[in-house]
């Protein structure tokens, strides 16, 4: 699943006999870290002690939890935790969903989640006598509409507070000024980084976006169905990218300092839709429904992640899709 460059192995070397916390760590960014982290024990005898932190555990980690001495599971919401294990080295704070359905539908509870699960972090965290670093994972929706393809660290839209889809990505907002104020005020170090959009294994495909439908209807029905006029332009990072990226931002991102994480190479819908297409088969249908006519970009710029953690992109879009493609087939049909 993963194959690591020397140079990569090398520069994650600072992880090994650590003692590693994430919260959220049943979701996808947590169980894609938890396999990374995993491979670097069993391949390369890093030891690493990993704790993980979620309400619920998910069928690709209970397997993994029931076999192994090298992961610890507590099963509670970050908000009612009271203290982390003492020798924890590293925090990864990923403990909230993007799923609009759920902030929309609970919207008091969604931010609250955000807001107190991010505080309580911060509070334990303080207690910890060998911690080295934490990365807060925030949003790439914190940026509002700013309907880019080039969206640096440095740039801010408008959110509109009267519109119930601004619970996310106000809240994540508060929750960056929140760590900001822990590190100004004791000193943690607190590394933010904003995710955009991804693809990948482990991934659920009733999750409400684009991609997720387009490749759950080909597999299903052989047809892609495209509810707007096929124009928004998205990225998509493939989700080995995605953890070897955190961990490295995790070691040497700065402290205070935010990182966009995500792919640069943008892509509309419907050339997304072709090339799930030309992966499925050419009896595969794609209709157009026109049900909207945004034509809206939302693609992260990664010049300063690339300049400051000599970090790319090392799978492309045409290998993310078909990656992604042969995983689901084997694993959900």
């Amino acid at each position: 699943m993963f194959t690591l460059t020397e140079n990569e192995i090398s520069n994650l070397e600072k992880l090994k006999n650590k003692e590693i916390l994430i919260t959220g760590g049943s979701g996808f960014v947590g169980t894609w870290l938890t396999q990374l982290l995993l491979y670097l024990n069993d391949t390369y005898n890093f030891n690493i002690t990993l704790y993980l932190i979620a309400r619920q555990l998910t069928c690709n980690l209970e397997a993994l939890i029931d076999s192994r001495k090298d992961i610890i599971f507590i099963k509670n919401d970050i908000r009612n935790i009271r203290e982390f294990p003492k020798d924890i080295a590293y925090i990864i704070h990923a403990a909230s969903s993007p799923d609009n359905r759920i902030y929309m539908s609970n919207p008091i509870e969604s931010m609250n989640i955000i807001s107190d699960g991010t505080k309580n972090t911060m509070e334990n965290a303080l207690l910890l006598e060998k911690l080295e670093k934490i990365v807060h994972l925030s949003s790439g929706q914190i940026y509002g509409s700013l309907d880019s393809h080039n969206i640096t660290e440095n740039d801010f839209g408008k959110l509109n507070c009267n519109s119930i889809s601004a619970i996310y990505p106000e809240a994540k907002r508060y929750a960056e000024t929140l760590v900001n104020a822990y590190r100004s005020l004791h000193k943690l170090p607190v590394v933010q980084v904003r995710p955009f959009s991804f693809i990948g294994p482990f991934m659920s495909l009733n999750k409400p976006w684009a991609v997720n439908s387009f490749i759950r209807d080909v597999l299903k029905t052989k047809n892609i169905r495209i509810l707007g006029n096929g124009k928004p332009v998205r990225s998509y990072m493939y989700p080995t990218d995605m953890a070897v990226w955190i961990l490295t931002m995790l070691l040497y991102g700065k402290s205070g300092a935010s990182y966009n994480l995500g792919s640069d190479v943008g892509i509309s819908l419907e050339e997304v839709a072709i090339k799930i297409k030309n992966i499925v088969g050419n009896d595969v249908s794609i209709e157009i429904l026109n049900m909207n006519d945004s034509c809206s970009e939302f693609v992260p710029n990664i010049d300063y992640v690339r300049h400051e953690l000599d970090l790319d992109i090392t799978v492309n879009i045409d290998d993310t899709l078909k990656k992604s493609i042969q995983w689901f087939e084997k694993n959900l049909l």
